[in-house]
């Protein structure tokens, strides 16, 4: 075990030497967590758990103070949040600790299966910086009638949130990678305007972030007008 991690964590996602010394280390199903910071000349260290995803997803749980609830922040949101003056550098402001120092992500090795996920999906909607991107989007459930976040980074999140959406009597039970019930909290207008936009964390809605139609969020297997129109348009 190390830092207070079981060795195999390092194996499955990040080799030991990748890991070594880093600081907060901790595993999931198929994440990693570390604690993570991003630092304002005004305020100081913003400090947050970091979760590294195997499929590309970065998300992080706000620790800046003890009554701070933002959570699955992106990390150009996380930047923005702690009052980074020279925002939109998230790669190079929001650091880890190793050895006991500050360091970029930019210069770790927890940015592979980011990188990896950019240049994975062909024909994919892309961002300025060459990432797929499909914002997160929400379906209400037809018990509680609160909206439920669904993330769309893999073509099965976007088949995950397709069959949601097409389904009148979706409930919040159904969702598979998040355990919710109707008794749970509706995320907070505040959290709700993240949406996983790597040009803007606030933004409404963009070419960056809005995809209409490529062969991660469209199925040949289904027959909904929008995956027909898309199939139709790809054999054209």
């Amino acid at each position: 075990m190390e830092n207070g991690v079981e060795r195999e964590t390092g194996s499955m996602l990040f080799s030991d030497e990748e890991l070594r010394e880093v600081s907060g280390l901790k595993k999931g199903g198929d994440f990693i967590e570390v604690t993570c910071g991003c630092t304002s000349h005004r305020y100081g260290d913003a400090v947050g758990k970091l979760r590294v995803f195997s499929n590309g997803d970065l998300e992080i749980t706000c620790e800046c103070t003890p009554g701070c609830d933002e959570d699955k922040l992106t990390p150009a949101a996380f930047e923005k949040h702690s009052g980074r003056e020279t925002a939109r550098k998230w790669k190079n402001n929001v650091w880890v600790i190793v050895n006991g120092e500050k360091v970029s992500l930019s210069k770790t090795a927890l940015l592979k299966y980011y990188n990896q996920a950019s240049k994975s999906a062909n024909g994919a909607q892309r961002s300025h910086n060459g990432r797929v991107c499909h914002r997160d989007e929400f379906v209400r459930c037809s018990r509680c009638n609160k909206e439920r976040r669904f993330r769309l980074r893999t073509k099965e999140e976007c088949r995950i949130h397709h069959d949601a959406l097409a389904d009148v009597n979706w409930k919040c039970s159904d969702l598979p990678y998040d355990r919710i019930t109707c008794d749970d909290d509706e995320e907070r207008a505040s959290r709700r305007v993240y949406r996983g936009c790597t040009r803007s964390p606030t933004c409404k809605g963009c070419t960056s972030c809005v995809c209409f139609g490529c062969e991660i969020c469209r199925f040949l297997d289904c027959s909904c007008q929008t995956c027909t129109d898309f199939t139709r348009n790809a054999k054209a």
